[in-house]
């Protein structure tokens, strides 16, 4: 069990890893080891996500989120197999974490008596400027 926070816990068997040679610089290695990640989360189907959760997560993913409501994170920052791993699967929770929090309540609040007198002094001020200004006469 993967542990993102108090109350979500994901499977192993939930996430799905493939290898691929890594785009970029790297001489020959590149071309011959695989050390590129390609994750995939099935956030739809997923049992440890709540509906609520579910939304917000796929806004937060955008186009990382297909259609059928599947997460797909490359990671192809390191030249090592396993730190692609880590930093794919830490993309992944980090997501979901910042998805877990719900959004703060707003409260409507009215502005006050000053700001509204501060807002309508420099609507004035700028109005002067503009009424001010006018051609540039040539007095010879």
């Amino acid at each position: 069990m993967i542990r993102v926070t108090d109350t979500i816990q994901l499977s192993e068997d939930e996430i799905e890893e493939r290898f691929t040679r890594a785009p970029g610089p790297g001489g020959q290695n590149v071309n011959k080891v695989e050390t590129a990640v390609q994750l995939r989360f099935n956030a739809a189907q997923s049992p440890a996500l709540s509906e609520a959760v579910f939304r917000r997560l796929k806004v937060l993913a955008g186009r990382r989120m297909t259609i059928d409501g599947v997460i797909v994170i490359s990671a192809h920052r390191f030249r090592n197999r396993e730190r692609n791993r880590a930093d794919a699967l830490e993309r992944l929770l980090a997501l979901i974490r910042e998805a877990a929090q719900p959004p703060k309540a707003r409260r409507a609040t009215r502005p006050s008596l000053a700001s509204k007198q501060r807002r309508l002094q420099s609507k004035q001020k700028r109005g002067d400027v503009k009424k001010n200004r006018g051609r540039v006469r040539d007095f010879d």
